[in-house]
């Protein structure tokens, strides 16, 4: 999602600046709108909010990322200071000098600095859309609009934890895999450039005819001992193409499309992604969030390009007048069951309600899923292991039996 830099003033007048991602210099001006902020100049930019840091660039690069779990610390600790009647500015000050990371830490103390020369907390929240996401922002904004900010950092902190509860299945399940996985490839690197060779040298003494299958080991063998310098680069560098052609707007929407496709994982992701959006809607509208706005926001923090386009599309039906029902139908992306809740969450005035039901709904799917995932994947594994002990039993033990019963024949 593109980036604007946007000038605008308060209500006082005094001008501000700022970063924001949106679809278009519209929908920032509407963001600003909603903020009780007016644009005076909005500008494409062309690079990326960067966290405000002493040092150098090398310096910059080597601070830590802000983890889930320091997020969802952190939501937790502003909660307890707002219901103890901790001001904001005190409050930042404080989680600034107490975090142990260094980049929470300096961006708690440049978003202090910038509610000081004037800003309010949730602007000062956008300037870093790599650590809080919009709808972060968005609900603290409802907070402060609502005085209940409080309860705006509670929902987070349940909202991060699901999150991260999400990630950690999803990682555990594909650990297995991935391992085993990691562990075929370098088995077959070192047969190929250590184990192969030996055999072939053996088999070229005795001068005898070697069946195909030896034939296409040692053909393989000899190529990748050749070429494994060659091999090696141009896989680094079509790694480093491919990560370069997933970042633009075509390269990241194709992937995201088809990696929803991918058999025994696609759906797995698919059902996680519609979870997050049904839970993030859901808790954006119980806060107070319009459902345009609600909708423009979850756009951006589903992570995967080709949802985000069908939730833009139910947007644009809904603000031309139709149905939530429809217009989600409509995506392809729901199920029956869940559209069914919707539109019953729609006609009786309990779209939040139903919404969080639908999450929940997904979520035990995923969790059903993710469970059957490892005895889905664990025969396919076998069945890969043990073709590749047929070629190396045809390919290396067959000539060694047909010549060991050649000498014993002589």
């Amino acid at each position: 999602m593109p980036q604007f830099q946007y000038t605008a003033r308060n209500r006082r007048g005094e001008p501000m600046d700022g970063l924001m991602e949106a679809d278009s210099p519209e929908a920032v001006a509407e963001q600003l709108f909603n903020t009780n902020l007016t644009p005076i100049d909005i500008r494409e930019s062309a690079g990326r909010v960067e966290v405000k840091a002493k040092g150098g660039l090398i310096s910059q690069w080597l601070r830590p990322r802000v983890k889930l779990d320091e997020l969802i610390m952190l939501c937790r600790q502003f909660y307890t200071l707002q219901k103890s009647g901790v001001p904001i500015l005190r409050g930042l000050t404080s989680l600034s000098q107490t975090t142990n990371n260094a980049t929470l830490s300096t961006t708690l103390q440049s978003i202090s600095d910038d509610i000081q020369s004037g800003r309010e907390f949730h602007v000062a929240l956008a300037k870093f859309p790599h650590i809080f996401s919009q709808l972060f922002v968005s609900l603290i904004r409802v907070g402060q609009s609502t005085g209940k900010l409080d309860e705006a950092f509670m929902q987070l902190a349940g909202y991060l934890e699901l999150e991260k509860l999400t990630r950690d299945r999803i990682k555990s399940a594909t650990r297995y895999p991935t391992i085993v996985l990691i562990a075929i490839v370098m088995a077959l690197a070192i047969i190929n450039i250590w184990v192969i060779p030996a055999f072939a040298d053996a088999f070229a003494r005795f001068d005898a005819e070697l069946p195909w299958a030896t034939q296409v080991l040692i053909a393989t063998s000899d190529f990748t001992v050749k070429w494994w310098r060659e091999m090696l680069i141009t896989g680094i560098a079509a790694l480093f193409a491919i990560r370069f052609w997933m970042r633009t707007d075509k390269g990241e929407y194709f992937v995201s499309r088809y990696l929803l496709k991918i058999p025994l994982v696609g759906n797995i992701l698919l059902k996680a992604t519609l979870g997050r959006f049904a839970r993030s809607l859901a808790i954006a509208l119980e806060s107070g969030v319009p459902m345009v706005h609600a909708l423009t926001v979850i756009a951006g923090v589903v992570n995967n390009a080709y949802v985000s386009e069908r939730i833009l599309s139910m947007r644009d039906g809904i603000e031309s007048g139709d149905s939530i029902a429809r217009t989600a139908a409509a995506t392809g992306l729901f199920t029956p069951l869940v559209l069914q809740m919707i539109a019953i969450g729609e006609e009786t005035g309990a779209v939040d309600s139903l919404l969080r039901e639908t999450a929940e709904h997904y979520e035990r799917e995923v969790e059903y899923e993710l469970k059957r995932l490892a005895d889905a994947i664990e025969p396919i594994i076998i069945v890969i292991i043990g073709i590749m002990v047929l070629i190396l039993a045809l390919g290396v033990f067959l000539p060694m039996w047909d010549l060991s019963t050649a000498v014993r024949g002589n």
